[in-house]
């Protein structure tokens, strides 16, 4: 049999609910590696528009190869931060005129936390919010309605609302490991022939059959 390609858009047959970002996001500000893919039964081909909100400023979303992100999953960008300099929070700049000749240098002096950065292997459950700036580590995973809002350990399980660190996949010494052998960069004929271990192996035995 094949190995899946990575180019096709809708990588079920007959599900079109679940697309490959890759081959669909066309916006240069958001950076997608090769099979992450998003689950959505009414809006999947729209993710760029519904799932990736106030877009604005020069920050981009960067996410990981072979991410699993479920319906819902909203990413805040910084475009979605009003300035806290004085008193009001209300962005008298975006609507231009005379508010807008005013306040210009005080919306674009805002601070920003940078690009927003997913890492590789990354499972984001259903309905939960990213927001500005966060990065999360490879082989994290985001449970089911967080709102994340600090960074995110390499193989952590945060959750809640703000997200808190519930555990850690593995020992330091196993993340430690994992993130050296990085299959996640592999070609991806190295993936398919050790694809039962990246599945069901411990880290040690992933590590045996590293190139």
């Amino acid at each position: 049999m094949s190995i899946p390609s990575p180019d096709n858009l809708y990588p079920l047959p007959d599900y079109a609910r679940t697309v490959l970002l890759k081959p669909l996001v066309k916006n240069p500000q958001i950076e997608v590696g090769e099979y992450t893919y998003y689950d959505d039964p009414h809006h999947a081909t729209e993710f760029e528009q519904r799932n990736v909100l106030y877009n604005y400023g020069a920050e981009k979303l960067v996410i990981g190869r072979y991410c699993a992100l479920a319906e819902g999953v909203r990413f805040i960008m910084s475009g979605a931060n009003h300035s806290m300099a004085g008193v009001s929070t209300f962005p008298f700049t975006i609507f231009g005129g005379v508010w807008g000749e005013k306040t210009l240098d005080i919306a674009l002096g805002a601070p920003s936390r940078g690009d927003t950065v997913v890492g590789n292997d990354v499972w984001i459950g259903y309905n939960a919010v990213i927001m500005p700036g966060v990065r999360i580590g490879n082989g994290a995973i985001i449970a089911a309605g967080s709102v994340v809002v600090s960074d995110v350990p390499a193989y952590g399980i945060v959750g809640g609302n703000p997200a808190k660190l519930l555990k850690t996949r593995y020992s330091e010494a196993d993340v430690a490991l994992l993130e050296r052998v990085a299959w996640w960069d592999w070609p991806v004929e190295k993936v398919t022939e050790h694809v039962r271990v990246i599945m069901a192996g411990t880290p040690a035995e992933l590590a045996a059959v590293a190139p």
